[in-house]
């Protein structure tokens, strides 16, 4: 498998790795630990199986986080970021200060 190249803007390669509300949110969620992929879909509400998956599945491929399958019955599958998924904690902070930021200056 080829892997495609890098954009030359620092910015669209961050975002090319980040690029929807759901990894968003999904990075969110395991920055705290471990998740199970039930434990994800019912934090993150609106999210579809099938798109849940292909998130997590493409965060994997990217090297942001690792996915875990147990032998059992049901099969426990856990998340896990990687160091470098971890490395997204100050973008997400920065985005959260900004995000509340911009709450409190447009309450009404």
């Amino acid at each position: 498998m080829t892997e495609k190249p890098l954009p030359a803007c620092p910015v669209e390669t961050t975002l090319s790795l980040i690029s929807n509300r759901w990894k968003v949110l999904i990075l969110r969620d395991l920055l705290p630990g471990t998740r199970r992929f039930g434990e994800l879909k019912r934090s993150l509400g609106g999210v579809s199986q099938k798109v849940l998956t292909a998130s997590l599945r493409e965060m994997e491929a990217d090297g942001l986080l690792t996915r875990q399958v147990y032998p059992e019955v049901p099969p426990r599958v856990e998340y896990t970021l990687t160091a470098t998924g971890e490395s997204l904690r100050p973008v997400l902070d920065a985005m959260s200060s900004w995000g509340t930021a911009y709450q409190r200056a447009h309450e009404q």
